[in-house]
């Protein structure tokens, strides 16, 4: 079936069954790479992107589903003020080892920072919970959302 999906702030027209979940619509008709394929349930997080602002698994939501709701992928989250200052705090502090699991946890970082501008270290330990890090990066994670939450760039 043919669908046209507000993707990343531009209309993209896919041929794909209605099942087809999101996540591979976005990786393999879209050819966008960045939101990963961790556990296809939904219990790791590596496949968050926005709809309509909610974090949501993409690996979980049929393309049926999203309709004329608008989605973000880690792609376009730096274009974003709060996802700009994400990324640039993710590499002050260098969260990153193996990095799979970083757009998911940006993509969650960043709905929770539109939500609450100055989240305590609970509030992001909360949010960030239903992503999984292999490498055990969560206490740089922590630090990256505290500062791009205090929003110091460069500091």
């Amino acid at each position: 079936m043919r669908y046209s999906l507000h993707v990343n702030g531009h209309i993209h027209t896919v041929d794909v069954d209605d099942d087809t979940p999101l996540l591979w619509v976005l990786r393999d008709a879209m050819n966008l790479k960045g939101t990963k394929y961790g556990c296809g349930v939904g219990l790791c997080g590596s496949c968050t992107v926005h709809i309509d602002g909610e974090p949501v698994h993409a690996c979980r939501r049929p393309v049926s589903s999203i309709g004329i709701s608008k989605v973000l992928t880690i792609e376009a989250i730096g274009s974003t003020p709060i996802g700009a200052r994400l990324q640039e705090a993710w590499l002050k502090v260098d969260v990153m080892q193996c990095g799979y699991c970083q757009p998911g946890q940006i993509m969650t970082a960043a709905a929770l920072l539109a939500r609450n501008a100055a989240p305590s270290e609970e509030d992001i330990v909360e949010a960030l919970d239903g992503n999984l890090c292999r490498c055990g990066t969560y206490l740089r994670i922590i630090e990256a959302v505290k500062l791009a939450a205090a929003g110091r760039k460069g500091a």
